[in-house]
């Protein structure tokens, strides 16, 4: 039967560390190749339980005293550092790209990339240097698929962030080219200004896959005194059929709850049929989210090849 790790010393608990540094407070080797501790890159450990966008920032933060002259991060984790979503398997390593001539680093949990002569044009990032987002998002697509891309997108181009206009994605790519299957002109036919996070973002690429219509985003519903009701993620106005994403982002919050429960009937009694989407409900080949939007849809009249 396998023991727990010993517990660290106080020191270095929560947050990454200096190998050397654990040496200094007693911590033996064995301790330090433990399966508790991650290695983002030699002479580092860090919890692996610490959550990903901590762990990330941290771990970039250790590494910047390390970047040569024009180095900065790149690819993903820059998209990351910028708060933009990125899938569940990325930042495993750091991105960390320069321009030729320089050859990037060669470091266990670094992964390095030589890009090609171009003039830098790096984000004006408080702490770090950080690519600008839309060359991090051309680059992601080496390793990323379509929909984590339009994810990423439709964050970017949000007005709400101000990270980037759809333009200037659209410029990116027409500058330096696609990949070979043109996954990132298929991202960019599919991103959208308005999804306010990836539930939303996936709700609506699951609505496309199914052939049906695409609804307005962020549509406002006021009642007949002109008060605001509320706004949808997702609506079909003429067939009055909404669709929201949950993500139970405040599931244990009693009083939340009680609000969206009322918003919920003074939607139904201003003749609104709403359709909930819950995480679980995107999952598979054949998402249900796409039957549950169909049926309401039919309850309210439409047929396909109908005007929605």
């Amino acid at each position: 039967m396998s023991r727990e790790p010993a517990p660290l010393p106080a020191e270095l608990a929560g947050h990454p560390f200096h190998v050397r540094e654990a040496r200094g407070l007693g911590v033996s080797g064995s301790r330090l190749r433990a399966l508790d501790l991650a290695h983002p890159y030699r002479g580092l450990r860090s919890p692996a339980t610490l959550p990903l966008a901590a762990s990330l920032r941290e771990r970039c933060i250790e590494y910047a005293p390390r970047l040569k002259n024009g180095e900065f991060f790149s690819h993903e984790t820059a998209l990351a550092l910028l708060g933009v979503p990125v899938p569940p398997f990325a930042n495993r390593e750091l991105h960390v790209s320069v321009h030729r001539p320089p050859h990037p680093p060669r470091i266990a949990g670094i992964r390095g990339h030589r890009l090609q002569r171009r003039e830098p044009q790096l984000h004006p990032h408080a702490e770090l240097a950080v690519e600008s987002p839309a060359r991090a998002w051309r680059q992601s697509a080496m390793t990323w698929g379509v929909e984590d891309l339009v994810i990423a997108a439709d964050h970017l181009i949000h007005p709400r962030n101000a990270l980037l206009t759809p333009a200037d994605l659209r410029s990116e790519v027409q500058l330096m080219g696609d990949t070979r299957d043109k996954r990132l002109g298929r991202a960019l036919a599919l991103m959208r200004p308005g999804s306010e996070s990836p539930g939303e973002t996936r709700t609506r690429l699951t609505i496309g896959r199914a052939h049906l219509p695409e609804p307005e985003l962020n549509w406002d519903l006021y009642d007949a005194d002109g008060v605001h009701i509320a706004r949808f993620d997702m609506a079909y106005v003429r067939r009055r059929v909404c669709v929201e994403y949950d993500g139970r982002v405040h599931a244990d919050d009693v009083g939340q709850f009680e609000r969206d429960a009322d918003r919920w009937e003074a939607v139904r009694r201003n003749g609104w049929l709403m359709v909930r989407i819950l995480r679980h409900h995107l999952n598979g080949p054949a998402p249900v989210a796409a039957r549950l939007i169909e049926d309401a849809l039919r309850e309210r009249g439409w047929r396909p090849g109908a005007e929605v």
